[in-house]
């Protein structure tokens, strides 16, 4: 396998469009209200996002590691290397959680405790719902996600450099990939709950933790293979073929109509099981984004639908 080395122009690119984002984040801030709603709402979102496509990835090798699985060995570095943006994800989650502790923003309403004395619902849930399990609990969890990347990142790199006659790697990544599937099972379902759905905490969801961990696993599925026909059109990773490609698109299908299914599963609950808690949330973002509304929809189900079917 060729090792990938960062040639001037990328660096310059990567760069330029780093100095954007942090230029945008800036602007941002400064043009904010005044507890800047739009600033930290944007940091929670990407933090969130990238950090979930990260633990996709952890997720997709253990998966197949435990699965004995031959054809992802080829590629297998990018998924390890998208795993340690956990890293990242850990600073940016802790971030927002010293923001909670020194006011810095009010993305949850639990965060305050005069609203949560003077609310029932914020009260009974406030034993998950507070500042230190946000802080402590997303430490340890995403701490254990960075500690199953790491080890199996470190177990593979070593079985190719030096060799594997006794089969000792592959019984400890064995052991390592069927230990992270459950944890991260659990696991990414209560980080969930607690970084993206606590943010209308009067709301609540059975399915909503599925419905985001399939948005994570289209994504990462969506990342490997336009870095797969980059990498390959730059001369590395020879040996992936149409095969491999189709197969990742079979993925991408798949959980696309996955997601669908659980986006319309969580709507049609307010008729077939009569929850009415389920209605503000499509109420909400019909009245006030209704055209990202559909468009999630058109992006998610009908392009790859039409699209990865034919193919």
């Amino acid at each position: 396998m060729n090792q990938f080395i960062f040639e001037t122009r990328q660096k310059t690119l990567l760069g330029l469009m780093m100095l954007i984002g942090v230029i945008s984040l800036v602007i941002t801030y400064i043009g904010d209200d005044h507890t800047h709603t739009r600033f930290w709402s944007n940091v929670l979102h990407n933090s969130v996002f990238f950090t979930g496509v990260a633990l996709m990835a952890l997720f997709l090798l253990a998966a197949k590691i435990t699965a004995w699985s031959g054809w992802h060995t080829i590629f297998k570095r990018v998924w390890e290397a998208y795993s340690l943006f956990l890293i990242v994800g850990f600073v940016l989650i802790m971030i927002i959680a010293l923001g909670i502790w020194g006011g810095w923003h009010h993305l949850y309403h639990w965060a305050d405790m005069k609203s949560v004395e003077s609310d029932a619902i914020l009260t009974g849930k406030s034993s998950f719902l507070n500042k230190g399990w946000y802080t402590f609990g997303s430490a340890l969890i995403v701490g254990v996600w960075i500690f199953l990347a790491t080890r199996i990142r470190a177990l593979s790199v070593d079985e190719d450099t030096n060799g594997d006659t006794e089969f000792t790697h592959a019984r400890k990544l064995r052991i390592w990939g069927a230990a992270a599937l459950p944890i991260i099972g659990f696991t990414s379902a209560a980080m969930i709950w607690q970084w993206v759905m606590s943010v209308d905490a009067h709301w609540y969801s059975t399915l909503f933790a599925w419905y985001s961990a399939a948005s994570w696993f289209i994504a990462a599925m969506a990342i490997t293979i336009l870095m797969m026909m980059y990498l390959k059109g730059r001369g590395y990773f020879e040996h992936i073929t149409e095969n491999h490609l189709h197969d990742l698109g079979k993925y991408l299908f798949a959980i696309s109509i996955f997601w669908t299914y659980m986006w319309f599963s969580q709507y049609m609950l307010i008729w077939y099981a009569n929850i009415g808690e389920e209605t503000i949330y499509f109420r909400q973002r019909l009245d006030n984004y209704r055209p990202l509304f559909f468009a999630n929809l058109i992006i998610n189900f009908v392009l790859p639908f039409f699209i990865l079917l034919r193919n």
